[in-house]
């Protein structure tokens, strides 16, 4: 079984800077790592990055880019420069998107950031996909995205964790698997519509759990934390 340590990520999906760090100061850097998303780093750049890691957080930086190759490939650079421990870009983007990505965060050696891809959003039903040009079979497209993100050497995927059974069938243990859309039992889906546990979730080989409102919103996040890691030993 992988490590527990650190296997959470806690989503400080908040609109200022002072709302994140106002949690993100509730909590242990050792026990957990936090993700910015778009509307945060949006309101507040880089600031905000630079105020987690003084806290002692590493930083997932969640902005799922997806443009040009080139253009993707500067971004990422500029992420780097913030010494992020993880950012992302859409696997949709494709192959050509994918390898100007991996191979300009390689040129940066071991100080560089992972890297992993975006299969399809967990907010995503079947019958969302035909309007896309997809299949309606959501776990196909994502062992399919998942595939081409391992052949294009990327670190790992973000992806559903009802989605890990096949992934770990058809891709195996070349990507780290990185699962939002994670809910404790008793908290509701919220926007969320392929959701499972923290200990679903493990079980079923993910290793790092982004996990948002059931910590955040608790009356005691760094106890929600300390629950969630005791499900998953």
């Amino acid at each position: 079984m992988h490590h527990t340590q650190s296997s959470i990520v806690v989503a400080l999906d908040f609109p200022t800077q002072d709302a994140a760090l106002e949690i993100a100061r509730q909590l242990d850097p050792t026990r957990c790592r936090v993700k910015v998303g778009k509307e945060l780093f949006t309101r507040e750049g880089p600031a905000v990055v630079r105020a987690l890691h003084a806290l002692g957080f590493e930083v997932f930086l969640d902005l799922k880019f997806h443009d040009i190759p080139n253009t993707v490939a500067r971004a990422l650079d500029a992420a780097a420069d913030l010494g992020v421990w993880m950012v992302n870009v859409h696997a949709t983007g494709g192959r050509t998107m994918l390898e100007a990505a991996a191979e300009r965060l390689a040129k940066r050696g071991t100080s560089r950031p992972l890297l992993i891809g975006v299969t399809l959003l967990t907010s995503l039903h079947d019958a969302d996909l035909p309007e896309l040009g997809w299949a309606p079979d959501a776990g196909r497209q994502v062992v399919r995205l998942a595939a081409l993100v391992a052949d294009c050497g990327l670190d790992g995927v973000v992806c559903s964790a009802r989605d890990l059974t096949n992934l770990q069938a058809r891709v195996g243990d070349r990507l780290l698997y990185v699962t939002p859309g994670i809910r404790p039992s008793d908290a509701p889906p919220d926007d969320q519509a392929r959701t499972a546990t923290p200990a679903e979730a493990w079980a079923a080989g993910a290793h790092h759990l982004v996990i948002g409102r059931p910590i955040t919103k608790a009356a005691d996040p760094a106890a929600a934390v300390e629950g969630v890691l005791r499900t998953l030993r």
